[in-house]
């Protein structure tokens, strides 16, 4: 049996896990850190897939207000756990985050995907995500 629920501060070890799986290895520490920060804003939410007992997904949407685009919810990160790959659980994930943003109203959803990531490129096309730009990301440490 699988659930979609909400993240809670008990479920920081198996979220830390996952975003390894991401490419994010993180301090349990640092995940709970970040954790708090998220849940503190309503336009954020962080979903996980609870299978008999053990999570399988994560999923951290928010809402982004823009000038330049349609305000819309943004996928910031989702991970599905290496072994439930290819079993529908990525689908059910993305599925939850379009009906929090249809929920609130919102008309679109967004993601990006490391350019690294082809498998993933295609999950998200079959989904109906279509490639809507590409571009750089820049970063400046500030200390």
């Amino acid at each position: 049996m699988v659930s979609i629920r909400p993240m809670t501060t008990e479920d920081a070890v198996a979220a830390q896990r996952l975003l390894a799986q991401l490419g994010y290895p993180l301090e349990l520490l640092e995940v709970r850190r970040r954790y708090d920060a998220v849940v503190r804003s309503a336009d954020h939410a962080v979903m996980l897939a609870d299978q008999d007992g053990t999570i399988v997904a994560l999923c951290h949407m928010y809402v982004r207000p823009a000038l330049d685009k349609p305000p819309e919810v943004v996928v910031q990160s989702l991970v599905v756990e290496q072994a439930c790959r290819g079993s529908g659980m990525g689908k059910r994930m993305l599925a939850a985050a379009e009906a929090w943003a249809a929920d609130r109203g919102f008309g679109s959803v967004a993601l990006a995907s490391n350019i690294s990531r082809t498998p993933a490129h295609a999950f998200y096309e079959a989904l109906g995500y279509r490639r809507a730009a590409t571009s750089h990301q820049f970063r400046k440490a500030l200390a």
